[in-house]
């Protein structure tokens, strides 16, 4: 058997409840396959503030870089939006990346078949998308220097925030890249914007460096305007993107728009050694919190991802997949994906009915 020590970061919201339908369904597939998970579970977000005043208290990021992979649920809330930056549950997301040095996020979204009907695009735009973006996770906008609000001579406030990228920065995510693109379709687009920026101009210039080391592999490049425009107009063009913080950020929700529900669509955070972590793209949801509404799948296809990407086990990651696939086709749907014919199902419901097709 080979085991493996996973934390659990609840979070706040609904994300108690996703989480237990994750933990369920990894430890029905475990056996299957010759796993067994260490699981230890620890504050961030909002709880962590509520029980001992920070976001991200020591002691969790202790445990989570001495695990193998860490499952993160939903983090925020209503409750929290008027703290301090510093204090903010985001914050702890932030320092958890940094903590843990994940650099990459990789989001995919496709297309199922089952839920073609949920996009608001046509299907015919829409069938058979698949792409994954590539998304800088430490570096840019987000983290550039100086930042912060300043007093000018006159006295007028200026807000600043740099955006600045290093060689190393850029061909760390470039070979990401490269590489995810190459077990891919092999096409990579690179989004920058370097008509007008300068470091979106070193960005390009190391991109098309790396590319001599991926002959397999077919590069392109787009601003990022055209490309938030092309993934509307013609998103089927697109297997695998690669950009910065700030442009990923807008880009991967427009890409996850596409398949019609947040709701489905999980998320990897990886660095070039130690943990990673893996959490849907969706938040908290502190609306429907505690009343078995929530839809689990992107928790569960997070799960899959960590089996794929973190632990490098793609069986039970595809046995997984499968049985989300096949609840699906039986028509079932949490109320976000609900449908003419279809049979509504609460979290733990839905939960129960993965269990059904693994077991």
């Amino acid at each position: 058997m080979t085991s493996y020590r996973i934390t659990l970061l609840a979070g706040d919201g609904i994300g108690p409840e996703i989480m237990a339908v994750a933990v369920a369904v990894l430890k029905a597939v475990a056996p299957q396959f010759g796993l067994t998970f260490d699981f230890t579970s620890a504050l961030m977000g909002g709880a962590a503030i509520d029980a001992t005043g920070d976001p991200l208290p020591p002691e969790t990021l202790v445990t989570c870089r001495q695990s193998d992979a860490v499952l993160l649920a939903a983090i925020g809330g209503y409750k929290w939006d008027n703290l301090p930056r510093h204090l903010r549950p985001e914050t702890g997301l932030l320092g958890l990346r940094a903590g843990l040095g994940l650099f990459a996020n990789l989001r995919p979204a496709q297309i199922l078949p089952q839920l073609i009907d949920a996009s608001s695009l046509k299907p015919e735009i829409v069938s058979g998308v698949d792409i994954m973006v590539v998304r800088e996770l430490t570096g840019g906008i987000y983290f550039g220097q100086p930042k912060g609000i300043f007093s000018t001579a006159s006295g007028e406030k200026r807000g600043v925030n740099t955006m600045a990228y290093t060689e190393s920065e850029i061909d760390r995510i470039g070979r990401v890249a490269f590489e995810t693109a190459r077990q891919r379709g092999k096409k990579l687009c690179s989004v920058d914007k370097a008509n007008v920026l300068e470091v979106s101009q070193l960005w390009r210039d190391r991109i098309n460096g790396l590319a001599q080391d991926y002959p397999d592999v077919e590069l392109s490049h787009l601003y990022v305007d055209n490309a938030a425009m092309q993934l509307v107009r013609a998103p089927k063009q697109f297997d695998t993107i690669v950009t910065g913080n700030l442009f990923g950020d807008i880009l991967s929700d427009a890409a996850a728009m596409l398949t019609g529900s947040i709701g489905m669509l999980p998320s990897a955070s990886l660095g070039s050694a130690g943990p990673g972590v893996f959490e849907p793209v969706h938040g908290s949801a502190p609306d429907i919190a505690g009343q078995n509404k929530a839809n689990p799948l992107a928790m569960v296809l997070s799960a899959a991802m960590m089996l794929r990407y973190g632990l490098h086990q793609p069986g039970p990651a595809q046995a997984i997949e499968q049985a989300v696939f096949t609840v699906l086709d039986q028509g079932k749907r949490t109320r976000d994906l609900m449908g003419p014919g279809m049979t509504l199902l609460g979290c733990q419901e839905m939960g129960q009915a993965l269990l059904d097709v693994l077991n």
